[in-house]
This record gives structure tokens, C-alpha cells and sequence, in this order.
């Protein structure tokens, strides 16, 4: 782990080359800086000096706070307004505590993105509902988002990744709108609200209690629901497609771990990857409730859906996706789910990284020219 209280660049930066990394990506729009300005990420990052976990979520914290300021001040008379002004300062805040809330500035970034988000929501049309679904003495918190005009439509089942969180899935839900998909939002076990903290192996269980809530809704088609898992969230969303198979007509496993990222020597060696910005294992082990990398590795050993023994089972159709060239999950983990259980559907970019994402193929082109159509399938075919 990292000394007290300092990020740990990713690829061996230091700091000017990763405060040089951050600023080309808030230009470029990659994650996760994208919804970020370059002006406002030029702010901030004058403002840092140090790799101190603090100073980093106050500097962007900072810069939020003058957005925050532009949407209480619209908010009755200039509704479209307040609304980027809230979605502004969501994503400066999001960022700040990004990629887990570690360090106490970042604690309190995390509450203030979650506030601007909820009122960025509230603001939108159709509007974004937040759902409290009671969950073992506890409630699983989620976004739910439904075309206007549309009578019981398809859902899409969205789970968040490792260090995004069911904020980012729902709001960048217009393109699924548009092709009247409803979409619902959870965040990933062991981090965001999620009420299952640290994640276990049969965490799952959080998924379906979500799906028994969402087909007893008269205003959703709970026969066409597809989930889809980003990046961490793929097992989930792999697993699923067996465990649920019969709730769901199908599964997204978008560059997710299967088995031979759960290895001490894919953990270990992955955590140099300069594609992930920093503190990689921090967020790893704090979805894990590990305390060093030995404990991750030891906790992680529990989550191998081939020594489970599920592989060769039944499943829904899914679709598995990724880049040839991820450098922080196996590719091979997606051919391994290729070779067993049911026949899949695949799609690897060969010149892609994490989540098949490259200059080709950004996640925009992703999501409407691959994952898109494939819903639009499955649901059809289910009708």
C-alpha cells in the first residue's frame, strides 16, 4: 500500500507527468476525466503541489464549488441552466473522490457529488428516480430512468464498476432512451451506497433482489430486462446470466474478471498498468476489505467463476466484450468464457484496451454500434 496519505501513480508517474496525464485525459474526454473541462482541470491542478490525497480532492473540489454556486442561484429562474451547472459540479466532485473515497476530503467530495448528481436528476426530463429498495435490514439505492412515451419498455440492468459508480450509468442513459430502453443503476458490492460493504462472493444476491423489485413494477417490461456489467462489474453481470438466467433475456459481460484475473501474478503484475490513473489497488482492495495486496490476493481467490464450477452451466445469450490489449483484465478471461457452457456472442477490439476502448473505438462508438444493437436484438427476439 502507499505511505500515509499519498496517491500511487499509475505506469510509475510522478507528479508533474501525472498531473500532465490528468490534464491531456480532461482534454480528450477519457475516463475518468471525461465530462471534465480542460479549463477546469487546469484550474484544479495549478492549485496541487503534492501527491497528497487531501490536497488532490480539495483543488477539484474547489472548482466544483463555483458550480455549485451558478446552479442555486439559476435554479428558479433557469432551470436548463442549473441543470449543467449541477452536472458541472457533479463531475468535479465525482473526480475528486475518484477512485475511492480513501482520504477525508475525499469523503466529503463523495457527498457533495452525490447531492449535485440527485439534483442534477431531479432537473431532467424525463427525470432520473432514485430507488430505495429495502435489502436485508438495509436498502440498495439505485437510479431509475424511463423513456417518455413509452408503455412498459425494455430495461437495461446497469451495474457500476470499480471506480465509477450508478451516477455515471445513468447519466449517460440518453442514447438508450432514445431507442426506448428504460435504464436502472446500481453501484458495484463494496463500494458507492452499495449496502453490501466489503463485497463477497455471493454478493449477487443484492442483483436479485433488484430483479424482484423491478419485474413486480407495472411500468416496466419485466420480461426484457438485460444486464449489463462494465469493466469490474462484468462478473457480476456474467454471473447472473447463469444464476438469473431465467429473469433475464440477456447479458453484457463488458470487460469483466472471470479467473485468471483473480491469480497473485495477473493482481500483482496489473497493478503497474499506466492505463488505470492512480491509487489501483487502494480501490481494489477497498471493494475487497483488504488491508495489503497479500489479503487481496487471498479474498480475491474466493471470486473464480471456473473453480466455482459455473462455466459449463446454462445461460442467458450474452454478449462478452472487450479490447485485445487490457491491461487490467485478461483478455483471456473472455475466452474462457467463449469455450464453456453455452454458446456466446463476442466482440474484442485488436487494438483496444480496457473495455476494447482505443482511438477507433471510443465508448460512445461502443455503446451505439455494438452494445445497442445487441439489445435491441435480445429484447426484440423477446417480445
Amino acid at each position: 500500500m502507499s505511505s500515509a496519505g499519498e496517491l500511487v501513480a499509475g505506469g510509475g508517474r510522478d507528479l508533474e507527468m501525472l498531473k500532465r496525464e490528468v490534464q491531456d485525459r480532461a482534454e480528450r474526454g477519457k475516463p475518468p476525466l471525461g465530462g471534465i473541462s480542460a479549463e477546469d482541470a487546469r484550474e484544479a491542478l495549478a492549485a496541487i503541489d503534492t501527491l497528497d490525497r487531501d490536497t488532490w480532492a480539495r483543488a477539484f473540489s474547489t472548482v466544483a464549488e463555483k458550480y455549485e454556486r451558478e446552479a442555486r442561484e439559476n435554479e428558479t429562474r433557469d432551470a436548463p441552466r442549473a441543470a449543467r451547472a449541477w452536472w458541472n459540479a457533479w463531475r468535479l466532485f465525482h473526480f475528486a473522490r475518484w477512485p475511492t473515497e480513501n482520504a477525508p476530503a475525499k469523503l466529503q467530495a463523495k457527498e457533495r457529488a452525490l447531492q449535485a448528481f440527485r439534483k442534477y436528476a431531479q432537473l431532467l426530463e424525463p427525470a432520473i428516480e432514485t430507488v430505495r429498495i429495502p435489502f436485508e435490514g438495509g436498502q440498495i439505492v439505485g437510479y431509475l430512468r424511463l423513456p417518455a412515451g413509452v408503455r412498459r419498455p425494455p430495461l437495461v440492468f446497469g451495474i457500476a464498476g470499480l471506480d465509477s459508480r450508478k451516477e455515471d450509468v445513468v447519466a449517460h442513459s440518453e442514447s438508450y432512451l432514445q431507442q426506448g430502453f428504460g435504464v436502472f443503476a446500481v453501484d458495484l458490492p463494496g463500494t458507492g451506497e452499495s449496502p453490501i460493504a466489503p463485497a463477497t462472493p455471493d454478493s449477487d444476491r443484492l442483483f436479485s433482489a433488484a430483479l424482484d423489485y423491478l419485474t413486480e413494477r407495472s411500468d416496466i417490461d419485466g420480461r426484457r430486462i438485460v444486464v449489463q456489467g462494465r469493466s469490474w462489474s462484468g462478473y457480476w453481470a456474467a454471473k447472473l446470466a447463469i444464476t438469473e438466467r431465467a429473469r433475464l433475456c440477456g447479458s453484457i459481460m463488458h470487460g469483466g474478471p472471470i479467473h485468471g484475473y483473480f491469480q497473485r501474478n495477473w493482481m500483482t503484475e496489473s497493478l503497474q498498468t499506466p492505463e488505470y490513473l492512480y491509487d489501483y489497488l487502494e480501490a481494489k482492495c477497498a471493494m475487497f476489505g483488504a488491508n495489503d495486496l497479500n489479503e487481496l490476493v487471498e479474498r480475491a481467490s474466493a471470486y473464480s467463476l471456473l473453480n466455482a464450477g459455473l462455466l459449463d452451466s446454462a445461460s442467458a445469450p450474452m454478449l462478452l466484450v472487450n479490447g485485445a490489449h487490457d491491461s487490467q483484465i485478461p483478455i483471456a478471461d473472455l475466452y474462457l468464457l467463449l469455450e464453456h457452457g453455452d454458446a456466446k456472442e463476442a466482440w474484442v477490439n485488436p487494438r483496444g484496451g480496457h473495455m476494447g476502448r482505443s482511438p477507433e473505438w471510443p465508448p460512445s462508438a461502443i455503446a451505439e454500434r455494438v452494445l445497442l444493437p445487441w439489445i435491441h436484438k435480445v429484447t426484440t427476439i423477446q417480445a
